[in-house]
């Protein structure tokens, strides 16, 4: 059986999920952001170390400012109104990406909410927030060439990435029937196992999620070898 410590999830189908059912897409980023107590409570209850979730990408930018604002104050609220509810479950919350685009109520809540949380010792909720993996992987690499380092391991790397210290992905999951990474983690889902569920992410719930942890722990890892 294979052993779990890190599941990484793209919580795609929002906005798909209200309009197959003549809302707003507003209201389908509001359900999908209710249905993440289920499914942290869920890796609590299985004391699951990490979990990754794909909030918002670098270039979600591209969508109507009325969405992203929207966005941004559902993640403001949902922070403010759960974090004490996190610190008291043990959580540890972290957040990845680009800072220099967020407003700055935004980017002290992050800094707040990093702090309160930075001595939990249960779960690690790590949140992918104007998150870009081609600029990761860049960043990376200018902070080894403005320290001169001439020789370049996949450990001296590795270290330069924004998930440092954080096991690589062993399980991505996709909702909403997607099938591709959408700049998400490439260096680190390299020998990640993905499944693309067709269930958007609204509707997906604790009992998806052990349905896909049952396979994972029976398929035979090589990593390369026989």
């Amino acid at each position: 059986m294979n052993s779990l410590s890190h599941i990484a999830i793209i919580m795609d189908g929002n906005g798909r999920w209200a309009e197959s059912k003549k809302k707003s897409r507003k209201f389908g980023h509001l359900k999908g952001s209710e249905n993440l107590k289920e499914i942290i409570n869920y890796f609590i209850i299985k004391k699951i170390p990490y979990l990754t979730l794909f909030a918002f990408a670098l270039d979600n930018w591209n969508r109507p400012k009325t969405e992203t604002d929207y966005l941004f104050n559902l993640l403001k609220n949902f922070i403010k109104k759960n974090l004490h509810i996190f610190i008291k479950k043990n959580i540890k919350i972290n957040f990845i990406g680009e800072k220099k685009n967020l407003s700055n109520d935004i980017k002290k809540l992050l800094k707040k909410t990093q702090s309160l949380s930075k001595k939990k010792s249960g779960l690690n909720l790590i949140i992918a927030l104007n998150y870009s993996s081609k600029h990761e992987i860049l960043n990376a690499i200018k902070k080894i060439k403005n320290n001169e380092k001439k020789n370049i391991s996949i450990e001296l790397f590795e270290k330069k990435l924004y998930t440092k210290n954080i096991p690589d992905p062993d399980i991505l999951i996709r909702t909403g029937g997607r099938c591709r990474l959408s700049n998400f983690l490439l260096w680190q889902n390299s020998y990640s196992e993905i499944f693309f569920i067709k269930k958007l992410w609204p509707d997906f719930t604790s009992r998806d999620l052990e349905k896909i942890i049952k396979k994972f722990k029976v398929i035979k890892r090589n990593f390369g070898g026989i």
